[in-house]
This record gives structure tokens, C-alpha cells and sequence, in this order.
């Protein structure tokens, strides 16, 4: 996939797999709903998960987006990188309005902003910067 091709399949998509290390080197993988912060992938999680340990510890994190159902429709993304920590309660609460936005489908600050207050004292946010992309897209193989 192209740059653009990439960059627009990150604005379509609301969820994605996220891989993180455990201390015995084994993956951790879960889905995550993410914003997008400087056309980056950015999410929050609670403090005292098993992500946010992983990440305290271990930065690099492996990103997997994919969407179709059949062969001939998959098209998707796996993204290499790092991930650079926010604990400071706007940052994360900016993160958790994007994610929350995308994830609810609303505009509507006023709809959101609870939610996000609601949880964002428990939460770090994250984005995610990229060191490698890999992509496909099985619509151009017919």
C-alpha cells in the first residue's frame, strides 16, 4: 500500500491489535480502540494493566490493523515501533477524548467529556512512534 493508501486505512479503522512484551519475553496481544494524534496511533489504558507494565518495562510494541472478510478484500497493516509514554492528566485526557470520539463515533465534546473524566484518572495514554510499516492490500492482487 501507499503512503496515502496506509495514512487512510488509520482513518477508517477505530480498533486494532496490540502487541507488548511480557517479562518473560512472551507477546501480549489484545485489541485496542485508538485515536489518531499527529497521524499517529495513540490509546490509553489503565495504569495497573498488564500493557502498561509491559510498556514501563519494554517500549517496542508490534500494531496490527486489518479489515475485509474474504481473501480478495484483506487489506491491512502491521506497524514496528516504540511507544512514548503520556502521564500527564491533559495529555491523557486529549488521548482518551480521540479514542472515545472514534470509538463512539461523536463530535460531541460535551457527549464525550464525561466518560473521559469518568476514567482518566485511572489511565496513561500512549502513542505509538513508528519504526517500520508493512502493508497489504489483496485488492490489487485480482
Amino acid at each position: 500500500m501507499t503512503d496515502d493508501e496506509v495514512a487512510q486505512l488509520l482513518k477508517q479503522q477505530n480498533k486494532f491489535q496490540l502487541a507488548t512484551i511480557n517479562r518473560d519475553g512472551t507477546p501480549h496481544l489484545v485489541t485496542m480502540f485508538f485515536g489518531l494524534v499527529d497521524d499517529k496511533i495513540a490509546f490509553w489504558t489503565y495504569r495497573t494493566s498488564r500493557k502498561a507494565h509491559n510498556l514501563a518495562r519494554d517500549p517496542r510494541v508490534t500494531c496490527l490493523i486489518e479489515t475485509g472478510v474474504d481473501y480478495f478484500e484483506l487489506r491491512g497493516l502491521m506497524m514496528y515501533g516504540s511507544v512514548r509514554t503520556l502521564t500527564d492528566p491533559n495529555d491523557v485526557r486529549y488521548v482518551g477524548s480521540e479514542v472515545v470520539r472514534r470509538m463512539m463515533n461523536l463530535e460531541d465534546d460535551d457527549a464525550i467529556a464525561p466518560f473521559v473524566e469518568e476514567t482518566a484518572a485511572k489511565r496513561y495514554a500512549y502513542i505509538v512512534e513508528p519504526t517500520g510499516v508493512a502493508s497489504w492490500d489483496h485488492r490489487k492482487l485480482t
